[in-house]
């Protein structure tokens, strides 16, 4: 199997609450060197890891991660609705690899994704129904959260199973890297609110247009710099892409959970989907950074990068 990654942060506010021209002149840039990219590896199949923002996962039960064989995303932040064209064959196949390779994966056979999954398949490929994918649910939200170790564990298994595959895959991570969004945290939550991180309760369009229309507010008050959110730390995130460039993924098992925390912001974890991402690359053998773009974005409250590897 010839395999690559693509990491890809993603913000609700693109579009809604963007930065100085000259800066998104830059992100365009590398989003469409991306795109090349992958046009010119050709995938077969996309292994696709993202996060959940309490739109498909939720307190009843909450996996640290989960892979699935059929998804449909609920359109929020003006995503794209629907299905996604899930390879059910592949996700079965690598489902069967993970588990004979001793990681306990739960499985999904519907799947509900909100726009950590639709905005790379978006920006990436013009759309959810364009590529085969296999989604994957890593929890980078809902505390409390497992050893990193483990999530390095998860990527290695499925690398190895979709080797099996003969298939090229492209392995794509979403979301990261520091960012400290106004997300709802269960310790403390009202009634109310604990209920619907708990039961699940699908919001009302008017509810759900008010919590963007929250989203919106606090990142402008973020870029105004009028704000108790965790600033975007650059040392970390470089450091983040240090880590996959130099392929020393397994210094990643040293990261705790509190330290990821303090120095990523409350969604900071979201680099476990590039972490899964670069560790299935690995798996496939030596591998090179092709490309790495960062740059720090308050407007999209997010320390804002893509990069892309291949196998040597």
């Amino acid at each position: 199997m010839t395999a690559a990654a693509v990491g890809l942060s993603h913000s609700p506010l693109i579009g809604k609450n963007d930065p100085a021209p000259e800066v998104l002149a830059a992100v365009d840039e590398a989003v469409e060197n991306a795109r090349v990219f992958i046009r010119d590896f050709a995938p077969d199949l996309v292994v696709l890891y993202a996060p959940d923002h309490y739109n498909g996962f939720f307190y009843r039960e909450m996996p640290p991660f989960c892979l699935a064989s059929a998804a449909t995303a609920v359109g929020d932040f003006g995503s794209a609705a629907g299905p996604l064209s899930v390879d059910a064959d592949a996700a079965k196949a690598i489902a069967a690899g993970v588990l004979d390779r001793g990681v306990d994966l739960t499985i999904s056979a519907r799947m509900t994704v909100d726009h950590g999954f639709v905005q790379p398949l978006e920006v990436l490929f013009g759309g959810i129904d364009r590529v085969p994918v296999v989604p994957v649910f890593v929890n980078g939200v809902a505390t409390p959260l497992g050893p990193v170790a483990r999530i390095r564990a998860l990527g290695t298994a499925i690398g190895q199973a979709a080797a099996e595959l003969d298939k090229r895959v492209l392995f794509l991570g979403s979301g990261g890297l520091s960012h400290d969004p106004p997300v709802p945290v269960l310790d403390g939550a009202p009634p109310r609110v604990a209920d619907a991180l708990i039961e699940g309760h699908p919001p009302t369009p008017e509810q759900r247009a008010r919590g963007e229309e929250r989203v919106v507010n606090a990142g402008r008050a973020y870029a105004a710099g009028s704000t108790t959110m965790i600033p975007i730390n650059l040392a970390w995130d470089n450091l983040v892409l240090d880590t996959f460039e130099n392929g020393t993924l397994a210094d990643v098992d040293g990261w705790t959970v509190e330290w990821m925390g303090a120095e990523g912001g409350g969604s900071g974890h979201e680099v476990r989907t590039w972490i899964a991402a670069f560790a299935s690359l690995a798996a496939s053998g030596g591998y090179t950074m092709t490309s790495r773009f960062y740059r720090p974005i308050p407007e999209w409250i997010a320390g804002f990068a893509v990069a892309t590897g291949q196998t040597r």
